[in-house]
């Protein structure tokens, strides 16, 4: 190891059934160093990571860590804090139904969590020297997302780590909260912390970041100095080929030649999630989408076309014809089909495998007095793993044991199975790689061209502009302009949320 690194990991190789994760990959990282770690979902990325956090033990290779002369054993958890090696993952894994100072010393041992006052009087110091805006003896739950991450990585820093993992920690955060922790990212940077930074936010990487190690099929493809890669190259690089803009996609798509006809109309629909009364339209083989700053309540109002939340006033029409949807079985019987936004509680059955995720759906339509047999089930699973591309080794697999966005296929795939007239996508393509994130989008232009309706939410706004042929826009939980054509670019769209009523 030279003088300023930190960690270096050598070789390193790791293999499960039928898969082989990780092939030689090396990866190095220096004292005060902001380390970006890319690639698509299945590229390797959460293998490493796990390797150097002691939840998979590597099948070969070396990892090194400053102040160690020999490679460093790590089997458990436990021996990479020991090490000096702290993870915060995107997921919070702290207790909310404690208090801030409780969670940074929890399982640390009796001396401070007897000692409530000192525990306290610690907590606050460490918040206040890592400029953190909360207070010890605050509960857990009052604090946001963003300032939780933040406790977790005071924890981290308390425990004296000297190599801190950032693993999707903004996916849930608005702008200004990435900036808050961004600026506690630049603070650890200058104390001398390495840190690897996860993350599918290109712009960020740009933003933050000193170094970036890019991996493909388990397989390390480079390291490469921020200035050095620009952001297509970057993508060429993590998909294998190169790519040009990808705002072509509309373009090369082809249109919905049929009849001009209404699939969903509702007219003054208002759940009691608190969205205002809405006006909502949809024609076949249109792909709109609800767009908005966070909170806005463009999710909420896909969930009222639904009925995953309750629906207090309104009527919908489906092919002209009044129908009452209040709840989403009704919906679904409507062939209306809604991929959620949060895939982990609303979406995936982590503990049921690939195929069962992906008739589940489909069989509740059916009756589960009438389940599939298990060869149609088979029949089913194989064609929509084929059809979308899901990196599986069998349809037998536990889906929690596939990669974010393979997880996110499957629930497409669950969808499209019941072959429905609307498909609401909200945050398809949320934590997911850039490949994947065009294939869901190439996905969408050819269905609605062979006559589905879709919704398509995305907190990229480019995103948006390149999959949707008409935007509603959102503010403060009502619809406030509606963007199609020649408005539909990013100074329009910004402009219409700042102001400007409907």
């Amino acid at each position: 190891m030279n003088e300023h690194s930190v960690l270096e990991m050598k070789n390193i190789h790791k293999s499960f059934p039928g898969v082989r994760a990780l092939q030689g990959v090396d990866f190095h990282l220096c004292e005060g160093e902001i380390h970006a770690l890319m690639g698509e979902n299945g590229a390797g990325k959460s293998t490493l990571i796990k390797v150097l956090t002691g939840v998979y033990e590597k099948d070969e290779g070396e990892i090194y860590l400053k102040g160690h002369e020999k490679p460093v054993v790590i089997r458990a958890p436990h021996d990479a804090q020991n090490l000096g090696i702290s993870t915060v993952y995107q997921e919070i894994t702290l207790c909310p139904n404690l208090t801030v100072a409780e969670n940074m010393y929890i399982g640390r041992g009796k001396s401070k969590l007897t000692n409530w006052k000192k525990m306290n009087e610690d907590a606050d110091r460490i918040l206040e020297n890592l400029g953190i805006p909360a207070r010890a003896s605050q509960q857990l739950s009052d604090c946001s997302i963003a300032i939780q991450q933040m406790v977790a990585i005071a924890r981290a820093v308390d425990m004296d780590c000297k190599v801190l993992i950032l693993d999707e920690p903004t996916s849930s955060l608005d702008e200004s909260e990435v900036e808050k922790l961004f600026g506690l990212m630049r603070d650890l940077k200058a104390r001398g912390v390495g840190i690897i930074f996860v993350t599918h936010f290109l712009d960020q990487v740009y933003e933050v970041c000193d170094k970036i190690t890019v991996l493909r099929d388990g397989r390390l493809v480079g390291e490469y100095v921020i200035e050095d890669l620009p952001r297509v190259k970057l993508v060429a690089k993590m998909l294998g080929k190169e790519m040009d803009d990808m705002a072509d996609i509309k373009s090369e798509a082809k249109p919905y030649e049929g009849e001009d006809e209404y699939v969903i109309q509702a007219e003054g629909l208002q759940s009691d999630a608190g969205i205002k009364p809405f006006n909502f339209y949809i024609k076949k083989g249109e792909v709109n989408g609800f767009t908005g700053l966070l909170g806005s309540g463009r999710s909420e109002c896909v969930r009222a076309l639904f009925s995953a939340d309750k629906v207090i006033a309104g009527t919908v029409k489906k092919n002209g014809k009044p129908v009452k949807i209040a709840k989403p079985l009704d919906a679904m019987k409507n062939g209306i089909a809604y991929l959620p936004e949060d895939r982990k509680n609303d979406g995936i059955v982590g503990d049921l495998s690939v195929r069962d995720n992906i008739i589940l759906a489909a069989q509740v339509l059916r009756g589960f007095f009438r389940p599939f047999s298990k060869a149609e089930a088979n029949k089913f699973a194989e064609e929509y793993i084929k059809l979308l591309e899901i990196k599986t080794a069998s349809v037998d697999t536990p889906i929690k044991s596939l990669s974010g966005g393979n997880q996110q296929k499957v629930i497409l795939a669950r969808w499209l199975l019941t072959h429905p007239d609307y498909l609401i996508l909200d945050e398809p393509t949320r934590g997911i790689d850039i490949g994947t994130k065009v294939e869901i989008q190439k996905l969408v232009l050819k269905l609605a061209s062979e006559g589905m309706s879709v919704t398509f939410i995305s907190s990229e706004t480019d995103e948006m502009i390149r999959t949707c042929s008409r935007l509603i826009v959102m503010r403060d939980r009502k619809v406030v302009g509606e963007l199609s054509a020649e408005e539909l670019n990013q100074a329009k769209i910004m402009e219409t949320i700042a102001g400007g009523d409907m």
